[in-house]
């Protein structure tokens, strides 16, 4: 089965404790909550029904008081894939939505066209998870432990079949090296196996959830595109995004 929109459902996970940004999904951005932003964004990528799984009822009151779809989810969840499972099968019971697309809910800038991307590696059936990567043309991200890095095989011009995910700099060498961007696309049976996984040991070494799949002998492929998305996580992320979308 290959994904459509009827089969595919876009999942935008958003809990309101944020460290550094207070309260971050209901922050306005160009007069609406920056959660709605984002949900603007994935009903824009034209891949299937959308909906926000949040934790709080203020989140909830502001998606649908925009006219979009709300799950409330457990505030217990460590992790935005777990929140993701329980939201899918609150809003998809009787498993329709054999593709599922995790968009984080810090992104409301994103391109329609990178969220698309994100699934044409389930285009092939013997991948379990996609995601995305760009080429690192910043010297020093290269280094810098905060930027993860995909180690994979190319498939063809656009794409890298996930060998492994590290926040050193690798592989070694002449070559390019590529910047792991935290957007995920699962099968539904897949993402079930991934929750069920107990934490891994190079997992809880490098900091990086995707490595549990890599452990369990999941693939993970990544679509290759052109920028990293802007993701919100301080106030001067904020400002601008706000910049970004003046006006919109």
């Amino acid at each position: 089965m290959i994904p459509t929109f009827d089969n595919t459902l876009i999942l935008i996970p958003a809990r309101m404790a944020s460290t550094r940004l207070p309260g971050k999904p209901l922050a306005d951005i160009a007069g609406v909550p920056m959660i709605v932003q984002v949900a603007r964004r994935a009903v824009e990528s034209g891949l299937g029904r959308v909906a926000v799984a949040v934790d709080h009822q203020d989140i909830f009151d502001a998606v649908v008081g925009a006219g979009f779809e709300a799950v409330m989810t457990s505030v217990d969840h460590q992790s935005g894939s777990d929140r993701i499972f329980e939201a899918l099968n609150r809003a998809d019971p009787d498993g329709k939505a054999e593709f599922v697309v995790n968009v984080q809910g810090d992104l409301p800038t994103i391109e329609p066209e990178t969220i698309r991307a994100s699934l044409r590696p389930l285009e092939n059936a013997e991948v379990d998870i996609a995601t995305l990567t760009v080429e690192i043309v910043h010297e020093d991200e290269k280094t810098n432990p905060n930027v993860v890095k995909i180690v994979g095989s190319p498939i063809g011009d656009s794409r890298l079949h996930a060998l492994y995910f590290t926040r050193a700099t690798a592989p070694h060498g002449k070559g390019p090296l590529y910047h792991h961007i935290g957007l995920y696309a699962y099968r539904r049976a897949a993402l079930a196996r991934f929750v069920s996984l107990q934490p891994s040991v190079l997992e809880k070494r490098e900091s990086l959830e995707q490595l549990r799949a890599l452990e369990a002998g999941m693939r993970i492929d990544a679509e290759i595109v052109d920028s990293v998305p802007l993701g919100v996580d301080t106030p001067a992320d904020l400002e601008k995004a706000r910049a970004i979308l003046a006006g919109k």
